[in-house]
């Protein structure tokens, strides 16, 4: 077997004054041995030493617990740290204020300056730590349990104090012994499956909904006996105990027949966390904070 390579047919040839080649060739093409543009080669000599000055002047090479600090001392955190500082300084007052007026008395007519600052910082607030679970408009998850924000159903109550008193201290939560406090038992242990059935078309009879009558008649007599206690005889609900209002067409988890059944046999349980910083180590918002978040919720319409 011979290492001979036959040559291509229309392989290049090289004239009078072409550069030497790599000895590599592509379909008869030869590559020449040409030098880089001076231009470029001290253009990128000029890249490697801006590198290695950046690297020693500012934070680049990641460590442990860090990275290089570089000579300059140069940090984007604590330029953000000083922006904030700065700026918390410049509000020190109007946020000093909006911790000492009455809640209730804040708005715009009677203190517009402190009122705007509240629906923007709320606004903020909102963004940062509300909408994830009310959604960015407020208006709730129903698949969830995560109510809307802009209707005027309210269980504990929705004027602005009483969605302050919410926010700080939470919903069933075991951080804050002042948490808003509701149970409601699972049926599914107490009654039996054709009870179940009749109360539920009864629920969606009194809530405006199509329902069978027959079994909603005799759905009344289980509601009145296991449900009236808190929803009372009409099923309006009592808002202060955190039980809601069964008449309407808001529903926290859905009004199909399969969602009432499932708060019916198994019950719902939703929580919210506490926010005041004083009610446990999960708070995360200072006063001024709550307040303002209490006002931008209490502003966009279903507030009371």
């Amino acid at each position: 077997m011979s290492d001979h390579k036959t040559p291509h047919p229309e392989e290049q040839r090289l004239l009078a004054g072409d550069p030497e080649t790599t000895g590599h060739s592509w379909d008869g093409i030869k590559e020449f041995n040409n030098p880089l543009p001076r231009w470029w080669l001290w253009t990128f000599y000029a890249t490697i030493v801006w590198g290695i000055a950046y690297t020693v002047m500012y934070p680049a090479w990641p460590l442990i617990n860090g990275a290089t600090p570089g000579i300059l001392g140069f940090s984007t955190r604590a330029n953000v740290a000083a922006d904030i500082e700065r700026f918390d300084a410049m509000n020190a007052d109007i946020r000093t204020r909006l911790t000492e007026v009455e809640l209730a008395a804040i708005t715009l007519d009677a203190h517009p300056d402190l009122y705007n600052y509240a629906i923007q910082g709320g606004a903020a607030v909102f963004a940062t730590w509300c909408s994830q679970c009310h959604g960015a408009g407020a208006a709730g998850v129903q698949a969830a349990g995560y109510p809307n924000l802009l209707d005027d159903d309210w269980l504990w109550g929705g004027t602005v104090d009483e969605i302050h008193f919410t926010i700080s201290h939470g919903i069933r939560n075991a951080d804050d012994p002042d948490a808003r406090y509701s149970e409601m038992p699972a049926f599914g242990d107490l009654l039996g499956d054709a009870d179940i059935a009749a109360v539920v078309q009864y629920l969606r009879n009194v809530s405006g909904q199509a329902a069978d009558v027959t079994l909603a008649a005799a759905g009344e007599a289980v509601y009145l006996e296991n449900c009236a206690a808190c929803h009372l005889d009409d099923g309006a609900g009592d808002r202060f105990l955190g039980a809601p209002n069964l008449t309407d067409a808001i529903w926290l988890y859905g009004g199909s027949e399969a969602a009432i059944e499932h708060s019916v046999r198994f019950a719902r349980f939703g929580v919210m966390p506490p926010w005041s910083a004083q009610a446990s180590s999960a708070g995360r918002l200072s006063e001024d904070q709550l307040r303002a978040v209490s006002i931008y919720v209490h502003s966009l319409g279903g507030g009371e």
